[in-house]
């Protein structure tokens, strides 16, 4: 007997020796595959939900713009009648993003080309073979194994599975919500078109002349504009006027921001049980943003205010009698409450010293730091400096007088 018969035949005696521990009654099928694909169902029957969520959405009812205030009303410029505008052209069909076939599973890739005739003689004389493909493998998961050990001390290969595993349901998950995300804003196209095109007409007929009038505005109109499922990915495929729309939303960003800047530097209220430094320094913060927020408004009006008239949006309010104006009087308050504080920590000190003549040249930078900006005190903030001055007058003569008595005991000490 050869080498090749007895090998066969060892190999048929262990596989009958395996087969002997096969159990009388295996586990049916079904009850296996059921086990393994109740995961999947859960996964088809979250989308299915996700899918007639997102089918079943309504045409949007707009709310109506917020009114205008009874002064915009009375000082709105003279606008060309609009009561009565030529009917738009009908808009054009918007394009499919998906093929109704979004809905259902995604169709198999088509078939490979037929072989070419100059290839069907090389084909019958070449074929595949499992064995060269299942030794490559092996190899290569061999050599991936041992250079794992050599580096690590130890093999990672279950966490690597299991990394693997997880990334491959990543991106079916990601797939899959890519599919439902796109077939949301096809939803919004075909239904939704009635409410932007009144969205579309509501802003192009947008004429203010009064900046209180545009930030309600467009706070309604990012309200409403939330409701579609991406609003740039949506409205793209409409005639939407997009840079009239970002005017106002730049327009109406600004004035609150500042109003709200106003508003902080208004309520601040110096809190006497706190250090002088921490409340100083507040003050101080405080007013920077004054100072950056006048600058950034200067850069704006620059570059926006035509732009801004070219959509019939208010520009009075960039102007230094303006919203300008307001801001700096809000910092002359400020000083005003900064040189109190000096004052009554200079009081708190009392006897001079360098730590009171530093405070009182700290009081003084700052004041004329905000006169400098602000273009000069009021009344109240007026007396407040001259309270500090007249503290820093007494705190030198204090200094000087100290000076000469040390300069005496130092002259009548003998030597």
């Amino acid at each position: 007997m050869d080498v090749s018969a007895k090998s066969n035949l060892i190999k048929s005696l262990k596989r009958v020796g395996s087969m002997k521990n096969i159990p009388e009654n295996p586990v049916p099928y079904q009850e296996i595959t059921k086990s393994v694909s109740s995961g999947d169902d859960n996964s088809e029957e979250l989308n299915e939900t996700t899918l007639s969520t997102v089918r079943s959405r309504v045409p949007r009812v707009p709310k109506p713009p917020p009114k205008r205030c009874f002064s915009s009303e009375n000082r709105v410029d003279p606008v060309p009648e609009r009561s009565n505008p030529p009917p738009p052209p009908p808009p054009p069909p918007p394009p499919l993003l998906q093929p109704p076939s979004v809905l259902k599973a995604p169709p198999p890739p088509p078939p490979p080309p037929p072989p070419m005739k100059s290839l069907s003689i090389a084909s019958a004389k070449v074929r595949r073979v499992p064995e060269v493909v299942e030794f490559y493998h092996s190899l290569m998961r061999r050599d991936s194994t041992n250079s794992r050990r050599d580096s690590t001390g130890g093999g990672n290969s279950a966490a690597e599975a299991i990394l693997a595993s997880s990334n491959a349901r990543d991106m079916i998950g990601e797939i899959e919500n890519r599919s439902v995300y796109l077939l949301a804003i096809k939803t919004d196209v075909e239904t939704q078109g009635d409410f932007i095109r009144f969205l579309i007409k509501e802003v192009e007929n947008a004429a203010f002349s009064d900046i209180e009038d545009v930030v309600p505005f467009v706070k309604w109109l990012d309200d409403e504009l939330s409701y579609l499922v991406d609003e740039r990915a949506v409205l793209k495929h409409f005639e939407w006027p997009e840079q009239k729309a970002d005017a106002l939303r730049e327009a109406a960003f600004c004035y609150f921001d500042l109003k709200k800047l106003i508003s902080e530097a208004s309520r601040f209220r110096e809190d006497p049980r706190q250090s002088s430094g921490s409340s100083l320094k507040k003050m101080q913060a405080l007013f920077e943003k004054l100072e950056h927020g006048v600058y950034s408004l200067s850069r704006m009006k620059e570059s926006a205010a035509n732009k801004f008239k070219s959509f019939q949006i208010p520009v009075d309010w960039m102007l230094e009698t303006g919203i300008t104006s307001q801001i700096k009087l809000a910092s002359v308050k400020l000083a005003m409450k900064y040189m109190k504080r000096v004052s009554a920590e200079l009081e708190a000190i009392g006897g001079g010293g360098p730590e009171e003549e530093e405070l009182i040249v700290q009081g003084v930078r700052f004041a004329f730091r905000v006169h400098q900006f602000a273009g000069g005190f009021d009344a109240e903030t007026m007396r407040a400096f001259q309270e500090l001055r007249d503290k820093a007058r007494s705190c030198h003569i204090q200094c000087q007088s100290q000076t000469n008595q040390h300069k005496l005991v130092y002259r009548s000490t003998p030597c």
